[in-house]
């Protein structure tokens, strides 16, 4: 079962490549990363019901609405995710690769419901929340900052900036929901191991944002 919704379920699709479909692996070898990630945003209208596969189009609307750099936005989704999906490979910024996503994706909803119409962005802002968030994300901030940098060593792209700060600016820029979703990822990518407390903290901290039991503990690594 997954709990993944919006821009963190596309990136749950890039954590094993063996495992996406043959057309999309096809897709990413022949055409590159941006054309595979719209395959992967259509198929989410396909495979998730509402209101997870509407989750995207926030998402993405949160991103665009933001005063946040190209650079601060790929990093937060690319170091969050296999670097094979970086849209830089193709020479496309990120707000540009967040555009066709949205096209695609809207496509691909109006095609389901002729009379779709999109749900507003409706940012998280709320500062004691980011303020949360921030908290939270100290303790892990060290060991997930040298995890991504080792990873990096084999990224033939390298990112333009370092992943925690970016995290934190999508949390305060744009949106705590997602730039904690984002983060998340990023801990389960790199596979960190968390003791008690801190998982209990981004428990909490799911539980105020009204994600399903179980979302935030799935996939996190025990110390």
């Amino acid at each position: 079962m997954t709990y993944g919704t919006g821009l963190t379920w596309l990136s749950e699709q890039c954590d094993e490549l063996a495992d996406l479909p043959p057309a999309e692996m096809d897709c990413l070898i022949e055409r590159g990363p941006v054309s595979a990630m719209l395959l992967i945003a259509e198929r989410s209208v396909r495979e998730l019901g509402h209101p997870a596969s509407l989750q995207l189009g926030r998402d993405v609307r949160r991103l665009l609405d933001s005063g946040l750099a190209d650079d601060t936005i790929r990093t937060a989704w690319a170091g969050s995710t296999d670097h094979a999906f970086d849209p830089t490979k193709q020479q496309v910024g990120a707000r540009e690769w967040l555009e066709r996503i949205e096209l695609g994706w809207r496509a691909a909803e109006s095609h389901r419901d002729p009379g779709f119409t999109p749900l507003p962005a409706d940012p998280v802002t709320d500062e004691s929340l980011c303020a949360a968030m921030h908290g939270a994300m100290a303790p892990l901030a060290a060991a997930l900052t040298r995890a991504h940098e080792e990873g990096e060593v084999f990224n033939p792209l390298p990112l333009p900036t370092p992943l925690v700060p970016a995290l934190e600016q999508v949390i305060t820029g744009a949106c705590a929901d997602l730039g904690f979703r984002l983060f998340l990822r990023a801990v389960k990518r790199y596979a960190l191991p968390l003791d008690g407390p801190c998982r209990a903290v981004l428990v909490a901290l799911g539980e105020r944002l009204g994600y399903p039991e179980g979302a935030v503990d799935q996939g996190l690594q025990r110390d």
